[in-house]
């Protein structure tokens, strides 16, 4: 039987302590926050979309992100959903997205809390890990608790929304083991810009499809529905290239996305203008456009694309005419920042995955040390892709402590 303590009592230290114990090892879980799963309750705005049915490398980003075929696999998916059939959450499948049936993150919480006890885990709340040492044995705040393990999992997540407690000591412990950090940057977070439209724009929603330019290179594309905000583009589209972009900025590139305001349509856009015109009579073109786009947005692209709001279609020039199908379905948007840690809902970044043995999640540079979770270089999209992961690695790393 093996001492073993997990440092963070998130989605994946609470996986990772469960699966340990299962093997017959005494665990111990540190969590600095009052209870844990603090993060868990919110996601998902408290409905816990907790894992998703596609979970292709697709959906996920990290500096290696070759590492991950050990890691995510069908075989490991399959694991740990039957997992949480037998702690007796049903799941409620929407689009893809697996949410309780209940409805409720806290239904999750308390069945891996149970689940936690049942296997006689300890959870020790309101602790602070400030250093770890290693002489034989790992010993936790050697000049304070003194607490001794055979083994140590460090759960203990990212930077991004620290009023949860994220705070980046799982960083600084990694680091203390000659870990490789790269350097953490918010993800999953509202687009910003210097448009003086925004404010034009303010509160309106529309399913568009973006698109990701850095330095001019086509990147990414998400299709969706787009937030508009004041100071540029929110909702899933813009979040799920949020920590692309990020990481672009952070590195000096110019980051731009594309914006297609039809994308129902499949002909090209000038014919497609052309079509509706003749079918569509007796309205100037502000009218015309808004059979089918918001009045707020038809005044920015006809002011974008210097089009009279009171011609008519068949007034307009070759130029006005190519203008306004850019606009349209290329309108370009400079991102000039990203929202900050205090708003993302994860961060990218983390210790390094090249320096982690992906079938355990065990560290190569210092045996029985694990990390799982957030405190890795991976992140995934919106849509139960993060708390996927920090399942799947938690699972792995209590696997393979015996």
């Amino acid at each position: 039987m093996k001492q073993v303590v997990v440092i963070g009592g998130g989605a994946s230290g609470i996986i990772a302590a469960i699966f340990a114990a299962m093997n017959g090892n005494k665990v111990k879980i540190l969590e600095r926050n009052s209870s844990p799963l603090k993060k868990l309750l919110i996601t998902g705005n408290g409905k816990c979309n907790y894992f998703n049915n596609d979970m292709e490398l697709k959906y996920f980003n990290s500096s290696n992100l070759e590492c991950l075929n050990e890691i995510i696999n069908e075989k490991n998916v399959k694991e740990i959903l039957s997992f949480f059939d037998t702690i007796g959450i049903v799941p409620k499948i929407k689009d893809g997205y697996y949410y309780p049936f209940s409805g409720i993150s806290a239904s999750i919480k308390e069945a891996l809390l149970i689940e936690a006890k049942l296997n006689d885990i300890e959870i020790v709340n309101d602790f602070l890990v400030e250093e770890i040492i290693k002489e034989g044995k790992f010993i936790i705040n050697p000049n304070k608790e003194k607490i001794k393990a055979d083994s140590i999992v460090i759960a203990c997540g990212g930077v991004a929304c620290p009023k949860t407690g994220s705070d980046g000591i799982g960083f600084d412990l990694a680091s203390k083991f000659n870990h490789t950090v790269i350097k953490p940057l918010p993800a999953l977070v509202k687009l910003k810009g210097h448009e003086n439209y925004f404010k034009d724009w303010d509160k309106i929603r529309s399913n568009v499809k973006i698109s990701l330019y850095e330095d001019g290179h086509f990147v990414k594309k998400q299709d969706g529905e787009l937030q508009f905000t004041s100071s540029g583009i929110s909702g899933i589209c813009a979040f799920n290239l949020s920590g692309i972009i990020a990481r672009g900025l952070n590195d000096g590139k110019k980051e731009e996305v594309k914006i297609n305001f039809i994308p129902w349509n499949k002909k090209d856009v000038l014919d497609m203008l052309e079509e509706r015109s003749e079918m569509v009579t007796g309205r100037t073109i502000s009218e015309f456009l808004e059979g089918f786009m918001h009045y707020k947005l038809v005044k920015i692209i006809l002011d974008k694309s210097k089009i009279n709001p009171y011609k008519y279609y068949e007034e307009l020039n070759g130029k006005e005419k190519y203008a306004l199908g850019e606009n349209l379905t290329n309108f370009n948007l400079e991102i000039t920042e990203v929202g900050t840690l205090e708003e993302a809902q994860v961060s990218s970044g983390g210790v390094s995955l090249l320096e982690i043995n992906p079938l355990t999640m065990e560290s190569i540079k210092e045996n029985n040390l694990f990390f799982v979770g957030e405190v890795l270089d991976v992140y995934g999209d919106c849509g139960g892709y993060n708390l996927g992961f920090a399942f799947i690695s938690g699972m792995l790393a209590g696997k393979a402590i015996k």
